[in-house]
């Protein structure tokens, strides 16, 4: 691999610290690579994202994280709540018995239903929401629960949050870790589809047509994300660890990918990516 490759691979593998990259496409316009634009900025946001206007929600961390070693620690405190009725909060599955009876993928799909996910999230929200409760301790058992059902929901209802969370708490592989940039490098046919895109961004990207450009280049990155989901979940299912892995890494690419685009304005010819945690 070129040298210019290689520092894209390593830009790309960091997940603690976000890098500006280029991004993919399949548009017909697409021509062989000349060479590879990598922005040098450094650009540190926050983790959590707006939803974004394409399929699915861009990266954010959310939630307690527990050691990993093979099966989940035990959420802090007391997995029986002190409030009445509220849930088993000993993980982010166990919080939703009525959608996730079975608990986490292979015992049950890695596809959830958002609908269902979010009908329990209601009723158990309803249930042990903190203005329910007079001043004090009840109250505050009320908000710390309250908060982790939120936390448990936004993650599980997001594909990558929910993969993410998987691998760490039941796998012990962390592929937002500090060292993530050598355990889980981005693989090469992802790499060659950064330059492509980089070059038509920087040929269409002050042209007048370049917004029905981007427009494609959104479609497209819609339909990996797609298609990425689909093979992470098949991954999960089948208890394919590995696969499952770097079907999550290419997946967090795919959302920077989308974040940067839906930040593009007309007159731009290079598109700043963040690959957060």
């Amino acid at each position: 691999m070129p040298p210019h490759s290689l520092g894209i691979a390593r830009c790309l593998g960091r997940s603690a610290t976000p890098r500006s990259v280029a991004i993919p496409t399949t548009s017909s316009r697409l021509k062989p690579a000349r060479h590879l634009h990598v922005l040098r900025g450094v650009r540190i946001q926050p983790a959590l994202a707006p939803t974004p206007r394409s399929i699915y929600q861009a990266p954010h961390e959310l939630g307690c994280r527990y050691a990993s070693t093979g099966t989940p620690s035990e959420a802090p405190g007391n997995a029986s709540t002190k409030i009445t009725g509220g849930p088993d909060i000993t993980t982010y599955y166990s919080i939703f018995p009525r959608t996730i009876p079975a608990g986490p993928p292979p015992a049950s799909p890695f596809e959830i239903s958002s609908s269902d996910l979010r009908r329990e999230f209601l009723q158990l929200q309803g249930t042990v929401h903190p203005d329910k409760y007079p001043s004090g301790e009840e109250k505050q058992h009320a908000e710390a629960l309250s908060a982790r059902i939120n936390e448990a929901y936004r993650t599980l209802v997001d594909p990558l949050q929910r993969a993410q969370y998987l691998l760490r708490e039941w796998h012990g592989i962390d592929v937002t870790a500090e060292d993530a940039s050598t355990k889980h490098a981005l693989d090469p046919e992802t790499l060659m589809e950064v330059m492509e895109v980089q070059e038509t961004i920087e040929e269409v990207g002050a042209a007048p047509e370049a917004e029905a450009e981007i427009e494609v280049l959104k479609k497209d990155n819609d339909a990996r994300i797609k298609a990425c989901v689909e093979a992470l979940g098949k991954s999960f299912d089948k208890g394919d660890i590995e696969a499952a892995r770097k079907e999550c890494i290419r997946l967090r690419f795919w959302y920077s990918v989308g974040e940067g685009l839906r930040e593009w304005e007309p007159g731009k010819t290079e598109i700043r990516l963040v690959h957060g945690s």
